[in-house]
């Protein structure tokens, strides 16, 4: 089956094609409402640069999120339909956006704006079956250019809202969808694929089975082409009149009729874009895309600048800024550049992947809708942080010269390659290289002793800092929060340990996203990517924190993006499972668990010295006055961000030339989704949140808990001693999990951490600080061999299930059984940590409510015990009891093969 037609009626096609491009440009017309509305919401609500940009980037982030499921679903059911349906609810959420009173609510009634956003992914799937593969070019570019919608809004939106009002605009944009729903699904037909499909009787492909092209990581290289090409260009189509309005003092009619401008050579030369990718090639156009568009940010990014010159007669004062004849010359060719590129990256999908054109489409879509979603928000961070208006085209201008330099890197790779038939695409081939392992066995003694064992322990000790580092990272705001009030940030205490606690949350969601990552992207690369993008929160906190006046919106944004660092234990423990055989496993998953977790400690204990000193000089800014109790003295808070820059710059480079992939751990997400039926998952998940919550919890909320409990005791001093115990307590115990077994060493564990919560609840109740420390200590030390016991508990259960299984079916069986039981122990591992991870947000969280509640933190210590009791109770069923489900002995002993018997 094919997803276009060589013979499709002319009628038919003409139809499809200009009712879809103008349906387009109706939705995206109302999707950019906020850009001209959203000026006049944002003087009513008094909101301030990064709140105006997070209101205007909402429908950005439905419209993307959503662009995969309906490109989905417009191939299951078909576009015709979808696309209806799109529209009217489109229109419904824009006319109840007039009913909204506060700024929650108006946030809530553009995530339904959002929708009509989604209609890009319904379109692109539907024109294309209408086309045969030679003038896909041109047809996607045509729908494309629906895109001029964003001008449409900006020409006579500001006129409707200076007659009537901004409501006036949403009603009248509202109508206007619903009208070219019924008039799109009444003048259009079914498309020929479906068509054929219904008269066959055939069913449409599962929604499971869309997706496998996105284990492809050609996706998602096309994917952050796009990010740029489309998102910047939505984002700036969003910003611009707000940027006219605040440099150029321009009201908001004529800032709306310049941004058009912008808007109108970004949506109609995409057809041009198009014509030109089917004639010149995608490759081509794309050159002049980046290229182009590189010296066009370069220019916009150029703030004014006044300059004084010492002369013979006197200083020579000169001014250098941009008019806004220029920037609007310069906005439109940048525009111009963008549209080709658009075309470009969309002239490749059906001719790749014809059977998949909505999955495939819609990713790219929805990755190319984020970044109109993020960069609005960047935009109004780096105005608040920075001051500098053309910050927004800084910013772009690093995007586009990292695309161009990456995509230069990837084509000249790709020349020194055989030529790959279209039919089956490469996965990214420029990252081909010696550095993928095409033969790994382990389990293999020969094997390991003569080759694998080095290799393996490369990869693990070149792990360790990366996961350090991300640690760090991770729980820099458990340091960072105590300091703020003394240094001028007017927080309450909520506030404080939302702070605390936010880190743990966005840490432990990105983890379930990290845990499939290794075998869809490869260990190499994810370490290495992941372990630079700790270079976001590092930095912007260092700026952040240097004015007291920063809001306490992108206080709490810096503090998720720190999550970034929590995300990275599911990836790399999942990643270093595969390199070591099972009897060692233990101690591997150990040691880099170990040594990694670390990073709290080492976090809590350098921090605290590097912010009493100017590190850096000029280039880390002046220090702030820290007052407490009427003593006064300087500190560089901006130091915990900035300590961190250089050793993550060293540890991506390392990770990127040092480590590798395993060509054998190769799964896409379809393979690996088959945890989430194991009950053992579940069961191990629950396990993990008793021994890496509480760690991670702990580590987040000790300090603070201190501060508020023993006043006179300066928790910084302590701080960095639990972490550090319970790092070395789970390095050190691996190799114990491995001789006698985890699960016998978790039922101890769990022993001692309900005498450890009996200790803390008692030492509060007499005022005994020493008490409180060794009881929390108690807690942090088994808390660490805890987390080495349940990770060498998960491989051993699921070669335990797929042993039982393969039993008597033939050595093929076994040995499919025994990868199989790798792939998904890997996942477990990630989606465990990810699950235990939830504890860094729990634990601060339920603390700071049990004291606001109760007073003190009691309430949340019983809650905490009896949670540890149900833990006892699930493993000594299932794990160790005579006659228990999987009984398990050491991974070197019997007992675990005797269970596979």
């Amino acid at each position: 089956m094919t997803s276009t037609t060589e013979t499709a009626a002319p009628g038919g096609q003409n139809t499809a094609l200009a009712m879809s491009t103008i349906a387009f440009t109706v939705c995206f017309a109302v999707w950019t409402i906020f850009s001209i509305i959203g000026v006049q919401i944002k003087q009513e609500l008094g909101l301030n640069d990064t709140q105006f940009g997070l209101l205007v980037g909402t429908p950005i982030l439905t419209g993307s999120l959503i662009r995969l499921v309906l490109g989905i679903w417009t191939d299951q059911y078909g576009g015709r339909v979808v696309y209806a349906l799109v529209m009217v609810a489109a229109a419904a959420a824009t006319w109840m956006l007039t009913w909204a009173d506060s700024y929650e609510t108006y946030l809530l009634a553009a995530l339904g704006v959002g929708i009509a956003g989604g209609s890009f992914a319904v379109g692109i799937a539907y024109v294309s079956r209408w086309y045969p593969t030679g003038q896909q070019g041109t047809a996607l570019g045509i729908f494309g250019a629906g895109n001029v919608g964003a001008a449409v809004t900006k020409f006579l939106a500001p006129m409707v809202m200076v007659a009537f009002g901004w409501k006036a605009v949403a009603q009248l944009w509202a109508i206007g969808l619903l009208i070219m729903a019924i008039v799109f699904f009444f003048s259009t037909k079914d498309d020929p694929q479906l068509s054929e499909r219904r008269r066959m009787g055939a069913k449409p492909a599962s929604f499971a089975s869309q997706l496998a092209p996105l284990a492809n990581l050609q996706v998602w290289r096309f994917s952050l082409y796009y990010f740029f090409v489309f998102g910047a260009f939505v984002a700036l189509a969003l910003w611009l009149p707000r940027y006219y309005t605040g440099v150029y003092g321009l009201d908001i009619v004529t800032a709306g009729l310049l941004g058009a401008a912008y808007s109108i050579p970004g949506s109609l030369f995409r057809i041009l874009g198009g014509t030109l990718s089917d004639k010149y090639g995608a490759r081509r156009v794309m050159y002049w895309t980046f290229c182009g568009s590189v010296a066009c940010t370069f220019l916009l990014s150029y703030p004014a600048t006044t300059y004084v010159v010492e002369g013979i007669r006197g200083p020579i004062e000169f001014h250098i800024a941009l008019g806004f004849v220029p920037f609007t010359m310069l906005t439109f060719a940048l525009g111009f550049f963008m549209s080709l590129g658009k075309a470009a990256v969309y002239k490749h999908i059906p001719v790749y992947y014809p059977n998949h054109v909505g999955s495939v489409g819609g990713i790219v879509g929805l990755i190319g809708g984020l970044g109109g979603f993020v960069l609005p928000i960047a935009f109004g961070m780096m105005n608040d942080l920075i001051g500098v208006w053309t910050s927004c085209f800084m910013l772009l201008f690093g995007i586009v010269a990292m695309n161009l330099a990456w995509m230069h890197f990837a084509i000249l790779r790709m020349a020194r390659q055989k030529e790959v038939s279209l039919a089956t695409p490469a996965d990214l081939p420029e990252l081909a290289s010696p550095q993928v392992l095409t033969e790994w066995n382990p389990e293999n003694r020969s094997f390991w002793q003569q080759k694998g064992r080095a290799i393996a322990q490369r990869n693990l000790w070149i792990s360790v800092p990366a996961l350090l580092l991300a640690f760090a990272v991770w729980m820099v705001w458990s340091v960072v929060v105590v300091n703020l009030p003394a240094i001028g940030f007017k927080y309450t205490t909520d506030q404080l340990f939302w702070l605390a606690a936010l880190p743990g949350l966005s840490g432990a969601t990105l983890r379930i996203f990290y845990s499939f990552t290794v075998p869809i992207f490869g260990g190499r690369v994810w370490t290495a990517a992941s372990t630079a993008s700790l270079l976001i929160p590092a930095i912007g906190i260092g700026v952040a924190v240097q004015n007291p006046n920063t809001p306490y919106l992108i206080m709490m944004i810096l503090a998720l993006l720190c999550g970034f660092g929590g995300g990275n234990f599911a990836s790399s423990m999942s990643n270093i499972s595969f390199f070591f055989p099972r009897a060692e496993k233990g101690k591997a998953l150990g040691l880099n668990a170990g040594l990694g977790n670390l990073g709290v400690s080492v976090v809590q204990f350098v921090v605290p010295l590097v912010v009493t000193m100017g590190v850096f000089g000029a280039l880390g800014g002046d220090a702030q006055t820290w007052t407490q109790a009427g003593q006064s003295k300087p500190m560089w808070l901006q130091n915990a961000g900035y300590i961190w820059v250089p050793f993550i710059i060293a540890a991506t480079i390392a990770a990127w030339y040092g480590m590798n992939d395993i060509a054998e751990a190769k799964a896409s997400f379809a393979e690996q989704a088959i945890i989430f039926k194991r009950k053992h998952n579940w069961v191990m998940c629950w396990l993990y949140i008793g021994t890496f919550g509480s760690f991670i919890g702990y580590s987040a909320g000790f300090p603070l808990l201190t501060k508020m409990q023993f006043p006179d005791v300066n928790p910084l001093q302590f701080a960095f001693l639990g972490p550090l115990v319970g790092s070395l307590t789970r390095a050190l115990s691996g190799d114990l999990c491995d001789r006698i077994g985890g699960a016998r060493v978790t039922q101890w564990v769990f022993m001692a951490m309900v005498a450890g919560v009996v200790g803390v609840l008692y030492c509060l109740g007499v005022g005994n600080f020493a008490g409180f420390l060794a009881s929390f200590l108690l807690l942090f030390a088994a808390a660490g061999v805890g987390n080495a016991s349940t990770f060498q508990m998960i491989p051993a259960i699921f070669n335990v299930h797929h042993a039982r299984a393969a039993a008597g079916r033939g050595s093929d069986a076994q040995t499919e059984a025994a990868r199989s039981a790798m792939r998904e122990a890997a996942a477990v591992l990630g989606l465990s940590s990810a699950v235990g991870a939830y504890g860094a947000f729990f634990i601060p969280k339920s603390f700071g409510s049990s004291i606001s509640l109760t007073g003190g933190p009691e309430a949340a210590l019983y809650v905490f015990l009896a949670f540890y009791v149900s833990c006892l109770v699930l493993n000594w069923w299932y794990y160790t009891r005579a006659g228990a489900e999987i009984r398990l002995g050491g991974a070197r002993s019997a007992p675990t093969a005797a269970a596979a018997a």
